[in-house]
């Protein structure tokens, strides 16, 4: 139970009667924020529909790290999540309060949840409450025990039964859309989710919708499904030891640096100790090795890697764990920073005495860094002196409240539109929220930066004023919006400038994209209306869908520009039910090729691939009628 004081608008008023108790669902739906982050369509992959998969695959995964159950399934369908583990089962006189009391749990107990990923019982009753349909099933010992939920309320409760299945546990929701709204799962989302789990636990089998994942090197394999096809300075280094792994390379074409961290199975998306600390031991043994005071930049420029650290007792940020704040590796009271540096030391100083090519190579690129930056110095001078004077002026941004590197609890609101034109972005700055939404408008179309170097983001006034704004000159460490959002016109103009968009954050910055956090914001084509009612549509298919709703003659708008919406339209498509598509990198794409295709010369390929794919306009009108 959780005792809220609610204040009425008339002072007055606070008395007996104004303090009340609300239960622990009650308290779950009411501040989901607190237990899953944010809430979200399914567009972003930190969505609440996300996390309340991962809070139950947590607690399967906490089973096989104790060595019960070697294999999770995961089913979806229909929107209803199935995940299906094969440890020890839930005791079955305790499967309601587990899934039902707040505070209830084994992992309080160390003993007998050693390292766990899933924290103080929360994250099952989490789910409960947030699922318009809940069930749980465990088999153990023979027997088995369902109880069925509904918004956190029982339904139905089985007596145990005998039973011939495997001991386990069998989770079963579906999100409830009085909490969500009209969400969708993005499957690559969740496959990502899923193969960093097996990534992380060797000689774990996780099933998807009837496809096996499986994975034998650990952050190896990792790392080589996340290169995305750029050349490598040198083959993947990987160090283990009892608690700790990392796996990590330099690459040949990407800027800045990117990092996959982990605590105790959980994608630390936003860092913490543990990936400081690597970051800080790698620069200093890799400056004990070659006894030169290297700058840290030049180091790690270019640098890919993947950590995972395992913590008893650990202490995250929030509840949805996406930052390690433990300073001590428990219970023998090292420090984090310490322990990391003296395996670092050890076996990374082994490893390059005993590779002496790959010592050479990588003093190559840390040499090639260093003269990178040292070019550019003068230049970054120039710029970030230009920066200086155009930020208190600066008309291009208008900027937020909030941003994504503080620590309110609206950060994962914090979104940056980036605008064509005056035109759309003055409907989107009078109808934002000044709060969470940030407005950066560009001037027309931006330079095809294809090819070019880094070098262009600082002599390209428009490039240096949006890598500021955005504050990712260093990584995305730092990032100021959660949502980088490209919005233009759905026209051709509007598409090409988003390309030039996307070729700019994937040329310089592919750790903005790779994280996810750039999108294409969906706006209306038509508005089809009569006296009664108002009806939106994104597609030809849904004004078909609103003309026959309304019956006939009714007024139909066709938006050309964003410029065309009214502020007070526009509302109502950058609110809480703005339509995001998110940028994905699927596992087959490779950016140097995907740049090179559509945004290199005009080669027969490109002309063969346009030729196939053009419509003609009365194809599109025959296609209408």
């Amino acid at each position: 139970m959780e005792e809220l004081e609610i204040t009425q608008s008339n002072p007055g008023a606070y008395s007996d009667d104004a303090v009340v108790t609300l239960d622990w669902k009650e308290h779950i739906r009411l501040r989901p924020g607190m237990y899953i982050g944010k809430l979200g369509d399914g567009s972003s992959q930190d969505d609440g529909i996300y996390v309340l998969i991962k809070e139950i695959i947590d607690n399967a995964i906490d089973e096989f790290v104790m060595g019960n159950g070697r294999t999770i399934e995961v089913a979806i369908k229909d929107q209803r999540v199935t995940i299906r583990d094969y440890g020890r089962g839930i005791p079955l006189g305790k499967v309601i309060d587990c899934v039902s009391k707040i505070n209830t749990g084994a992992k309080y107990d160390s003993k007998v949840f050693k390292k766990a990923v899933g924290l103080n019982g929360v994250g099952s009753k989490a789910v409960n409450a947030l699922s318009g349909s809940f069930t749980a099933q465990s088999i153990r010992e023979g027997k088995t025990k369902i109880v069925e939920f509904e918004r956190g309320e029982i339904i139905s409760d089985l007596p145990e039964e005998p039973s011939n299945l495997r001991s386990g546990t069998i989770i079963s929701f579906v999100p409830d859309e009085k909490v969500f709204g009209h969400y969708h799962f993005i499957s690559e989302y969740i496959e990502q989710m899923l193969w960093n789990y097996v990534f992380l636990n060797n000689g774990l089998t996780i099933w998807y919708n009837g496809t096996k994942m499986q994975a034998k090197n650990g952050l190896l394999d990792l790392l080589q499904r996340n290169i995305n096809g750029n050349p490598l300075v040198y083959p993947i280094i990987q160090i283990k030891d009892e608690d700790f792994e990392c796996a990590f390379t330099h690459s040949g074409r990407q800027y800045g640096e990117e990092y996959y961290s982990f605590v105790n199975g959980q994608h630390t998306t936003q860092g913490g100790t543990h990936q400081a600390a690597f970051r800080e031991a790698l620069v200093k043994t890799i400056r004990d090795f070659y006894k030169k005071d290297f700058d840290p930049s030049d180091i790690r420029q270019c640098m890919v890697a993947a950590i995972s650290i395992k913590v008893q007792e650990p202490v995250f940020e929030s509840q949805t764990k996406t930052k390690l704040g433990s300073q001590l590796m428990e219970p023998d009271g090292q420090s984090i920073r310490n322990y990391i540096g003296d395996i670092l030391k050890k076996q990374l100083d082994n490893y390059l005495h005993m590779n002496s090519d790959v010592a050479e190579a990588l003093l190559r690129r840390i040499m090639q860094s260093e003269k990178e930056r040292k070019d550019f110095a003068n230049i970054k001078k120039l710029a970030k002196e230009s920066v200086k004077k155009v930020s208190l002026h600066n008309k291009k941004l208008r900027d937020c409240r909030i941003h994504y590197n503080s620590n309110d609890n609206r950060r994962l609101e914090t979104t940056l539109f980036i605008t064509e034109g005056d035109s759309a972005s003055g409907s989107i700055t009078k109808s934002r929220d000044v709060n969470t939404q940030a407005v950066f408008s560009l001037k027309g179309k931006p330079l095809n930066c294809y090819g070019l170097t880094k070098r262009v983001v600082y002599e390209n006034d428009e490039f240096n004023l949006l890598q500021s704004a955005l504050n990712i000159e260093e990584g995305v460490e730092n990032l100021r919006y959660n949502y980088i959002v490209i919005a233009t016109d759905a026209d051709v103009d509007g598409m090409h400038i988003r390309l030039l968009m996307l070729t700019f954050f994937l040329q310089f910055y592919p750790d903005v994209v790779k994280s996810g956090h750039l999108y294409i914001l969906q706006t209306p084509l038509f508005r089809v209306r009569n006296k009664k009612k108002t009806i939106y549509c994104y597609t030809d298919e849904e004004r078909v869908s609103a003309i026959a709703e309304l019956g006939p003659n009714p007024e139909i708008t066709r938006f050309k520009g964003l410029g065309e919406i009214s502020p007070e339209e526009f509302k109502n498509f950058i609110g809480p039910n703005m339509r995001l598509d998110p940028i994905l990198l699927r596992k087959l794409s490779e950016i140097p090729d995907l740049l090179s295709f559509y945004m290199g010369r005009n080669t027969p390929d490109r002309q063969v691939f346009i030729m196939d794919n053009l419509r003609m306009e009365e194809d599109l009108v025959n296609a209408e009628a």
